[in-house]
């Protein structure tokens, strides 16, 4: 080896100038090219792409979950994040945390209605709209964006007909009704229509997406499958899976406040976010009819502890879940006469097992419990209601405890008294000391003070025959009464 590299030397020191500067140049070249192919892969690896899976109603879980995941993967370095979405709507305040977090992102999001079957319908269209690419796997579809309205059942005001509109009118059938014929326009109504028509049409115009079918979503409540919505520029792009949706955005440009940013996602790995325990916990306790559970669990612990003070367990447990209940409903849309409705009628069950109203306070408070529940939460939105039969089976378990409380009451006061001041009446006591016709009596292990009509000795057996405060009235026992 050291013998070739000398002869490579000496023959490279023979040769003319010209000669061994093209050499040592050739050598540069060839090192320098060992080096970028050494350095290469490193250098030009792609950038991650995060995905965020959501599945069913938008709500503070899935808001928590999107905003962290977005912040984490600008975090992490991440060129892109795709938001997998399958939902039938969400609330409010929920879907406008989760936009807020997408238009202030530093990282591009790719809003994406998968898999197959999937819907982005009411808040998932917003958040679709917001978003700075929007997909569609194929047989999805997206809109029915109009606002629910919010308010217990019955209580909606008086409907008035809306006025037609000019396209409305043209080619409009006798008797043929009007889409937004379906839609109530009261003040209130017509309020919250108006804010979100506005609210979505901006989001339209800064992602240049079609501006007038958003609108007839929300008004008259459409919906679009993703091969119309692609054709109607509703939606980018239409994949079946998220690495054809990756491919398809290899190259593209896509502007991320105020920047251009190119998109390098073909072969780029992907890190799949699922929900953590912290999302899952809250998605746990913010559901409705788990709200519902463990507020009643934890009233009922506080209230056995406080019949039985000192016991621990019930209150440790009623205290624990009496707090995430109301962590949990202070996130949702509670409409709080319910909420009163509910404790009131529990307080009602409690109380009927310590007063003589056979029946009434505690039917009283069942119906009150059941009132209160149904109109607990205060929204129609889908997922978001408390089923009937959990409210049922609540109701008629509570009743039964009512129910055993009292039987066991009414059992226990049949009872004889085995115990207390009336109890000692026909023991048999012994005369410990005595002084005429009074003295001390040993009577279970305690000395009480007896008056007695005859004549008292020490040892004597003595009946009690009665009690006037802490002196007992006594008899000289029988001989029959000795024995025993």
């Amino acid at each position: 080896m050291f013998r070739q590299q000398e002869a490579l030397a000496s023959s490279i020191a023979f040769l003319p100038a010209s000669g061994k500067e093209a050499i040592r140049v050739f050598l540069h070249a060839a090192v320098a090219l060992l080096l970028a192919a050494w350095f290469m892969p490193a250098a030009l690896a792609a950038e991650p792409v995060t995905l965020l899976t959501v599945n069913g109603a938008i709500g503070p879980a899935n808001a928590d979950y999107i905003e962290r995941g977005i912040s984490r993967a600008a975090k992490n370095g991440s060129q892109l994040v795709i938001l997998q979405m399958d939902t039938p709507g969400g609330l409010d305040t929920s879907m406008r945390s989760i936009i807020k977090a997408i238009l202030a992102s530093p990282v591009p999001i790719a809003a994406y209605v998968a898999p197959g079957g999937a819907r982005a319908a009411s808040a998932g269209t917003y958040i679709l709209y917001a978003s700075h690419i929007a997909a569609m796997a194929p047989g999805t579809n997206l809109g029915a964006a109009t606002p629910v309205q919010i308010g217990a059942p019955g209580m909606e005001p008086e409907r008035e007909r809306p006025p037609q509109r000019e396209n409305d009118k043209q080619g409009k059938k006798p008797g043929e009704k009007n889409a937004a014929d379906n839609i109530a326009t009261s003040p209130m109504t017509r309020k919250q229509i108006n804010d979100a028509t506005a609210y979505i049409r901006g989001l339209a115009h800064m992602r240049g997406r079609n501006a007038d079918w958003a609108e007839q979503a929300v008004r008259e409540a459409v919906s679009l499958p993703a091969d119309e919505a692609l054709k109607l520029h509703v939606i980018d792009y239409v994949a079946a899976d998220v690495p054809t949706l990756m491919a398809k955005l290899q190259g593209k440009k896509v502007s991320v406040l105020g920047q251009d940013k190119l998109l390098q996602t073909k072969d780029a790995p992907v890190v799949d976010a699922q929900p953590d325990w912290r999302a899952k916990l809250l998605a746990a306790i913010t559901n409705p009819s788990i709200a519902l559970l463990m507020m009643t669990v934890g009233i009922y612990g506080l209230i056995f502890e406080f019949m039985n003070p000192g016991s621990g367990v019930p209150g440790v447990i009623g205290a624990i879940f009496l707090v995430l209940a109301l962590y949990a409903l202070q996130l949702l849309p509670v409409n709080y006469a319910g909420l009163a409705l509910i404790l009131l009628g529990l307080a009602f069950m409690v109380a009927e097992a310590f007063l003589p109203s056979f029946g009434v306070v505690g039917v009283g408070g069942i119906a009150a419990f059941v009132i209160g529940a149904l109109i607990l939460i205060d929204t129609d939105l889908p997922g978001y209601g408390i089923p009937i039969a959990l409210i049922g089976s609540v109701a008629v378990t509570s009743a039964l405890v009512l129910a055993a409380i009292v039987s066991l009451a009414l059992k226990t006061r049949r009872r004889a008294v085995v115990s207390g001041p009336v109890d000692l009446i026909g023991n048999i006591a012994e005369v410990v000391t005595a002084s005429g016709r009074e003295g001390w009596v040993r009577l279970r292990g305690e000395i009480w003070h007896i008056t007695s009509n005859s004549p008292l000795q020490q040892g004597q057996k003595v009946r009690i025959t009665g009690r006037n405060g802490l002196v007992l009235k006594a008899a000289p026992a029988s001989d029959h009464e000795k024995g025993e």
